[in-house]
């Protein structure tokens, strides 16, 4: 399975800034999986602040799509964060976080919500002006769902492409990893390996700059499926030990590596 997407909806959340010390504690253990503890650091300025609520609910939803657990948490953060959004830009981007959470639980089996999915994403486009720093996520979540809910590879290409170019844009590399790597992923499946290695090696460089901890197992993961003997290996067995480390997340990844025979024990 491909890695889910980012959830990093708001540019404060970007990791680099060090204007808000909030800010850059979140990032923190948000990169190492401790959501948990990131969401508790927003919840006081959660209750009034729309952009903080905005984080939040980020956070949550990444939880769920890396560990397959805590919907509810993300549900109810994603509804307060709707009911302080007043503006367009606001109402746009807590509809993103919709789209984004329907499609993680229609991708993980948690519950089919394709069509809600789809629905709140078209709404986050009405919204969001073409100038948007949350436009590029949303083109990168519209590309997930061409992707794997409505198997159209040609459209989620130019999704993928239009959030490329609009990350680079932004200066948001976090986005970038995971354009790189979805882009990547196909160009694998039409043989373009040369150029398939070239995106993920891009991808595993941008996280292990950001120190993006749960993102690298992933990316460590797919570079391995190009390359040759016995970087493969190599890079699969840092790939099982990230994983180990993070108390086996992401969860999906834990069950592809324990699939594959060529991983050390």
């Amino acid at each position: 399975m491909s890695p889910p997407g980012s959830s990093d909806s708001d540019s404060d959340l970007r990791p680099g800034r060090v204007d808000d010390p909030l800010d850059t504690a979140v990032w923190r253990l948000r990169s190492r999986g401790c959501w948990h503890d990131a969401a508790a650091l927003l919840a006081p300025r959660a209750i009034t602040d729309t952009s903080a609520a905005l984080k939040r609910s980020a956070v949550l939803i990444e939880r769920c799509m890396y560990t397959s657990e805590g919907w509810e948490a993300a549900e109810d953060a994603l509804r307060a964060a709707e009911a302080l959004a007043l503006t367009d830009d606001e109402r746009g981007a807590t509809a993103c976080e919709r789209g984004y959470l329907a499609y993680a639980a229609t991708l993980l089996g948690a519950r089919d919500r394709a069509d809600e999915a789809r629905t709140a994403l078209g709404r986050a486009a009405a919204l969001l002006g073409p100038g948007s720093p949350t436009r590029p996520l949303l083109d990168f979540r519209r590309g997930l769902i061409a992707q794997h809910l409505s198997q159209n590879p040609t459209g989620a290409q130019a999704a993928f492409q239009r959030a490329h170019a609009g990350a680079a844009n932004h200066g948001d590399e976090l986005l970038r990893s995971f354009t790189w790597r979805h882009l990547a992923a196909m160009a694998e499946q039409e043989g373009e390996v040369v150029e398939a290695r070239r995106g993920f090696a891009e991808s595993l460089r941008i996280r292990e700059e950001l120190g993006y901890l749960i993102g690298i197992a992933p990316a460590l993961a797919a570079l391995a499926e190009v390359e040759e003997e016995p970087e493969a290996t190599r890079l699969r067995t840092e790939a099982v030990r990230l994983v180990r480390l993070l108390g086996g997340v992401p969860v999906w990844l834990a069950d592809q590596l324990a699939r594959t025979p060529s991983t050390p024990a």
